[in-house]
């Protein structure tokens, strides 16, 4: 969600300490959606503090689109293959950030819509449109974008 693997370990080792520190209001059973929570919710703050101190010329990590085996060596379709990831990227960071939470952690972490509901704690009908919405906002900002043969 950060786009940036050290700024992803800072806040790794910030929702561990927030574990360490409240262990004892925790409970066991729901560990796994309190940290996914907590995760998320450092995540969005950070990603807040970050937007206004940079402008949104940084896309999201590449890595964040399966990248493949590279079959076919022909520089042109590497760059045009380069571009639809570039450009593919940019519309993902343009999401509002309710509709990218949940578009990322579906199509790109594998979770499932009740695990995405109790981890952002929206019900689960508004997970289900706020994913629909996602993929329409995104097939609009990728329609004109074609490769020519």
């Amino acid at each position: 969600m950060v786009n940036n693997r050290m700024d992803a370990e800072d806040i790794t080792q910030d929702v561990f300490i927030r574990l360490w520190n409240n262990f004892d209001k925790i409970n066991l059973t729901k560990a796994k959606s309190w940290l996914l929570k907590t995760t998320h919710n450092l995540c969005i703050d950070y990603l807040r503090k970050r937007k206004n101190l940079m402008n949104k010329s940084e896309g999201i990590n590449e890595n964040t689109i399966s990248n493949g085996k590279d079959i076919l060596s022909d520089p042109e379709i590497n760059y045009r293959r380069n571009m639809l990831k570039e450009r593919i990227n940019n519309s993902i960071k343009e999401l509002p950030d309710n509709l990218k939470s949940v578009f990322v952690l579906y199509e790109i972490e594998g979770f499932k819509y009740r695990e995405i509901s109790k981890v952002l704690n929206v019900p689960l009908n508004s997970v289900k449109v706020y994913l629909l919405r996602a993929r329409k906002k995104l097939q609009e900002d990728l329609r004109e974008f074609r490769y020519e043969n």
